[in-house]
């Protein structure tokens, strides 16, 4: 709209020049289309849009000065077209239709003034029908465009505080799945540890004063404990992987490594022919080791233990077994006993894996935690 108006102006000044050469009112023709180009030019200074005192008086002396010229010269009535949309922009929309049909009107005078002045040329009903047309049209397209500008700026709003509504949600949603990943860390590592720690050092308070070297041996136990602990808790904190699985270690001989404490024998088990284990996969069966042993310890009263890792092509299985008490089926079904046992089937599950366990009273327990792999290509 901006070029149309200085296109429509400069064509309009050398029209006049170019059939009115010798008129004297020439140099105001000249002097207001310059005052004209230059109040135009400071309407985009003015800033926004909104209908404010500056803009409006603005608006008025640009109105001002092209009646003015129409009225000297009506060649300039039809720079009224961008002068619509300035109407439209700037005032209320009854306002600015009233603006609009008012100059509609100064355009048909202007073009009948013209009709006029050529004389010897019969009525055209375009100079009552076409400017009207025109501002109807001009009306029309604007009215359409602000209506779709507010739709799109409502979805957009819609979009932005949906966005920010997920965003919220994923956040709350990481939060909880962090805090139950943490828990699930901590029961299976410095949980195990405290209460080994306990049981290693109660132990060497009831044998210290009639057997002083098991006594000493537990507290060096629970120390060796102590130092592994202290080393989860720097993952934790670093959020590194297992310091069991440091150094380049396999999952085996840190499986190989666990214990149940003093009063458990534990065996580990290989078969099959071991193959790289993705990082998540060695520490999820790790954890469910730790966590079943754990369990061992605290409620089975077993005397041996046995871990076995088997590598089956498609899938990895490590089996817990234990000649321990026991459970009957039914406790199981109606809700495991703390959080162990759910900490080990949320992280199969989120490996897509399966648990198994089988118990029976005074039978022992075995569990099975089987994890596929991907093809090997």
């Amino acid at each position: 709209m901006h070029t149309a108006f200085f296109l429509l102006l400069g064509a309009s000044v050398a029209r006049f020049l170019l059939r009115h050469p010798d008129e004297p009112r020439t140099p105001w023709i000249i002097a207001l289309g310059i005052t004209l180009a230059l109040l135009y030019v400071l309407g985009p200074a003015l800033g926004a849009t909104a209908p404010t005192v500056r803009r409006l008086l603005w608006l008025g002396l640009v109105v001002a000065v092209w009646v003015v010229l129409v009225v000297l010269a009506p060649s300039f009535a039809w720079c009224a077209v961008p002068l619509f949309y300035t109407a439209l922009r700037t005032l209320p929309p009854r306002a600015a239709v009233v603006l609009v049909a008012l100059l509609t009107v100064f355009v048909v005078a202007a073009q009948l003034r013209l009709a006029q002045a050529s004389g010897g040329e019969p009525f055209d009903p375009n100079l009552l029908l076409g400017p009207p047309a025109v501002a109807a049209l001009a009306t029309a397209v604007f009215v359409h465009m602000e209506r779709q500008a507010r739709a799109q700026r409502t979805l957009i709003d819609d979009l932005i505080r949906t966005r920010r509504e997920l965003a919220a949600t994923e956040r709350r949603a990481g939060t909880l799945a962090e805090r139950q990943r943490l828990s699930m860390e901590i029961h299976d590592t410095l949980a195990q540890h405290l209460s080994s720690q306990q049981m290693l050092l109660q132990a060497a308070d009831r044998t210290w004063d009639a057997d002083p070297a098991t006594a000493r041996a537990h507290v060096r136990t629970a120390t060796d404990i102590t130092a592994r602990g202290l080393a989860e808790a720097r993952r934790l904190v670093h959020d590194l992987a297992p310091p069991e699985l440091d150094g380049g270690a396999g999952l085996a001989d840190a499986l190989r490594a666990l214990d149940a404490g003093p009063e458990t024998a534990v065996r580990f088990h290989l078969e099959g022919a071991p193959v790289p284990l993705p990082d998540r996969v060695e520490q999820a069966l790790l954890r469910i080791a730790q966590g079943a042993l754990a369990n061992v310890r605290e409620h089975a009263g077993a005397r041996t233990a046995a871990l076995t890792l088997s590598f089956l092509g498609d899938q990895v299985v490590l089996d817990v077994a234990d000649d321990g008490h026991g459970f009957t089926q039914s406790r199981s079904a109606t809700g495991d006993r703390g959080h162990g046992l759910p900490a080990m089937r949320a992280r199969v599950r989120q490996l897509g894996g399966t648990l198994t366990i089988e118990s029976a009273a005074g039978e022992g327990t075995v569990l099975s935690a089987s994890i596929p792999l991907e093809p090997t290509p």
